[in-house]
């Protein structure tokens, strides 16, 4: 290979001449016979292939195992649909390459077994065929691909030059796709690691969760361990560090059921972040679907990152916390037609891409360059064969579909009876587990909120958008927000599906913290370095009347209220609640609405909050309600409410009253109203106990106020209670534990201003 300058050198002069077509050319075939000669020279150098045998085309990918006379070796095996030629390239400790020729072909695979090649070795292919880019074929055996089905990747994507398929630098940018780079790429890209299987789940005892009794905490591997000071040093921002005693303390001192950690399949960073010095931090750029991502890894990245991860889940479900993964199938991170070779596009680019009318151009409907294309059998079956191992044998409990929407179009159109959503509901493994939507993509059509089939629960914004709305001022009535506190029955209550449906949500890793979302009201995102243009302008927040951090002792009261009302709100409410790492302890991200790029501390969680008394209060009041939520089932109902009387006192299993004391009636709904009153009943919850036995609990009335100034509301008589509990206060910064105030039924009781008072039926 010539240097970087030397390279720098051969293509300026073709920059000078790009006015002069005839002298582009020639520059141009100047670069091409350098960049052959390079090629041949590194073809020559390589090692003798050793010996090949036919191997299997089943399983896909490279696993180790006892193959003919007894001989331990590897089989790899590679669908790469139209391809000429494929080669197995291993790499030693130094990094030479030695190529083996896949020689034996099986509907479409390519495959082959490699005696001697043990758990560690280091891999790719080359893939040969014709380039092509107006027919969408883009083949370039100069570039090292990791297999689609590697279990461990060692190195990292730096993307310079040489890893794109097509020269990056060429002057006319709206042709440059089409000119095939043939510099090699091995010594730039990470490969794939040969992992032995020899651990199995017989002692795991997964928590097996019922989805009416979860309650989802978000939050990122890194991010949430990297600044822990209990956590050693060395695994600070690690699988080992989420499964250190104290982080894992943490969950469970919350009560919360289940992590939701964000994308921890092998992902690359974008060539623009690299260019100005920044990483993707979130993740949502796979590129390996079947590898945990090396960077989280303290225990080396020769393999030993599948065992950590393993050990990490184990620790997790031994506290009885279960383990869902946000998975991002809708594109790769080889973006458009002017990104990168990794994978995916130099084995069959047509194969597994959607593509335009054009075939150079790539359907986009993740705004991220290109989106698989799920309803080819291949793609469907890389995507059904990750989700599968992730389960069987990584021990995870579930997943979170990033984009969810795009992975449910047929050709064009969202479908849902599309081929992946029907797999998915006939796979005896993967309808056996959590499965959330993010329902909706960047596409026509593709807001999707409600119409997942059975077996799907869904991120819910609607249920989002409503509360922040609510408690900001900004409603015109109370019928959403009726229906998003009770499980949104109007989106849900269909085809057999059950409260659950719906994760409800107030924050997520997109957008503000909750903090943030009391303290600014624009985004401040100048650090992501894209002049504040990227992330979301509609916040729905509210500041309390000062934009940023403020010194203010009222201010910042008024702050910690309403983050007490947000928190209860969202934990009172029916459906799967979703918490977001951190929201608990008043993490700020200052302003910044789209943190995916601030691997700092702008992105990870300060734990140095806990030392400050008012955010310890934030998290006991979070503890204590979710310890509500656990101990009464009223709280966390697996059917909807009927709103009809039960018994001949006419009592109903839930009911809405006004400040004055009275029921709701229809034109109240349609009228601005700034208090409201649930009322719960613990007697008529539907379903039975294990034992076959009604299920009772007692009953609750939750009475939230988000006027400015302190308001009263009249406690509802007979039939509904006799007397009422204060059971919680959220204008309280301490939160008593001692039983709270009685207060007989019809009695004017006082509201604070922006509150919410939850109180107990006294029979």
């Amino acid at each position: 290979m010539s240097s970087a300058a030397e390279q720098e050198a051969v293509q300026d002069p073709e920059r000078e001449a790009v006015q002069d077509p005839g002298t582009v050319a020639a520059v141009r075939a100047e670069i091409v016979e350098v960049q052959r000669t390079e090629h041949a020279e590194a073809v020559r150098a390589a090692a003798p292939a050793p010996a090949v045998w036919p191997g299997a085309p089943m399983p896909l990918g490279a696993r180790f195992r006892v193959g003919p006379d007894g001989v331990a070796g590897t089989n790899f095996a590679l669908w790469a649909g139209g391809a000429e030629a494929v080669e197995l390239c291993l790499f030693d400790e130094r990094g030479a390459e030695t190529r083996c020729p896949l020689t034996e072909l099986t509907h479409e695979i390519w495959h082959g077994f490699v005696p001697g090649v043990r758990p560690g070795q280091r891999y790719g292919y080359r893939v040969h065929g014709r380039w092509d880019p107006w027919t969408g074929a883009r083949w370039n055996a100069a570039k090292l691909l990791l297999d689609p089905y590697a279990r461990a990747v060692d190195g990292t994507f730096t993307l310079p030059p040489e890893v794109y398929g097509h020269v990056r630098d060429w002057p006319d940018q709206h042709v440059a796709d089409t000119v095939r780079d043939d510099r090699d790429s091995a010594p730039y890209v990470p490969k794939g690691v040969v992992v032995h299987d020899d651990d199995d789940w017989v002692e795991d005892r997964r928590p097996k969760t019922p989805w009416a009794d979860s309650v989802i905490y978000e939050l990122h591997v890194r991010g949430f361990t990297r600044l822990h000071p209990d956590i050693p040093p060395e695994l600070r921002g690690t699988y080992a560090g989420l499964a250190h005693p104290a982080a894992i303390e943490h969950l469970t001192r919350l009560g919360v059921t289940a992590v939701e950690l964000l994308p921890v399949h092998q992902f690359a960073h974008e060539d623009h972040l690299l260019r100005r010095g920044l990483h993707n931090h979130w993740g949502y750029n796979s590129i390996g679907y079947f590898a945990p991502h090396a960077d989280y890894s303290a225990s080396g990245t020769a393999g030993q990152q599948v065992g950590e991860f393993k050990r990490m889940v184990r620790a997790l479900h031994d506290a009885g916390i279960e383990v869902i993964l946000d998975v991002v199938y809708n594109h790769t991170a080889e973006a458009g037609e002017l990104g990168p070779m990794l994978s995916l596009r130099g084995i069959d680019n047509r194969g597994y891409y959607r593509l335009e009318g054009d075939p150079r151009r790539y359907a986009d409907y993740t705004g991220c360059g290109n989106t698989l294309h799920v309803v080819q059998p291949q793609v469907l079956r890389l995507i059904t064969d990750s989700l599968r191992y992730w389960v069987t044998e990584m021990g995870v409990d579930g997943f979170r579909f990033d984009l969810a929407a795009a992975l449910a179009r047929s050709m064009h159109d969202v479908d849902m009876l599309s081929p992946f959503l029907a797999v998915i509901a006939q796979d005896p493994v993967l309808r056996r587990v959590k499965l959330i939507a993010e329902p909706w993509d960047v596409g026509n059509g593709g807001y999707q909120v409600g119409a997942f089939p059975p077996l799907w629960t869904e991120w819910n914004d609607r249920y989002r958008d409503a509360v922040r709305d609510f408690w900001r001022g900004a409603l015109p009535d109370v019928r959403d927000l009726g229906y998003r506190l009770t499980g949104s029955s109007d989106l849900y209550a269909w085809g057999g599906r059950r409260p659950y449906a719906s994760v409800n949500f107030v924050t997520a890793h997109d957008g503000f913290t909750l903090r943030d979302l009391v303290s600014y009201e624009q985004k401040h995102n100048e650090a992501n370095g894209e002049g504040n243009r990227d992330g979301t302008n509609d916040n729905r927040a509210w500041n309390c009347g000062v934009e940023g951090e403020s010194d203010d002792p009222q201010i910042n009261a008024l702050r910690r209220r309403q983050l007490r009302n947000l928190l209860t709100t969202l934990l009172l409410s029916t459906g799967v609640p979703m918490l977001v790492a951190g929201d608990e302890m008043g993490r700020t991200q200052g302003g910044n609405n789209n943190a995916y790029c601030q691997d700092n501390e702008t992105g990870w969680l300060d734990w140095s909050l806990l030392e400050q008394p008012q955010w310890r209060e934030l998290i006991a009041l979070t503890a204590r309600v979710l310890t509500l939520r656990r101990t009464h089932p009223v709280l966390r109902r697996r059917a909807f409410f009927s709103g009809r009387a039960q018994a001949p006192d006419g009592l109903r299993d839930l009911a809405w009253f006004a400040r004055d004391g009275r029921e709701m009636t229809e034109g109240d709904w349609y009228a601005p109203a700034a208090t409201l009153g649930l009322y719960l009943s613990g007697r008529d919850i539907p379903g039975r106990d294990a034992r076959g036995e009604p299920v009772t609990d007692d009953s609750f009335l939750a009475v939230l106020h988000a006027g400015a100034e302190p308001t009263s509301f009249a406690l509802p008589g007979a039939p509904w209670g006799a007397a009422y509990e204060l059971v919680l206060d959220t204008s309280r910064e301490e939160q008593a534990e001692a039983p709270g105030t009685v207060l007989d039924g019809g009695t004017e009781m006082a509201v604070p201003a922006r509150s919410v008072l939850l109180l107990r039926v006294v029979e």
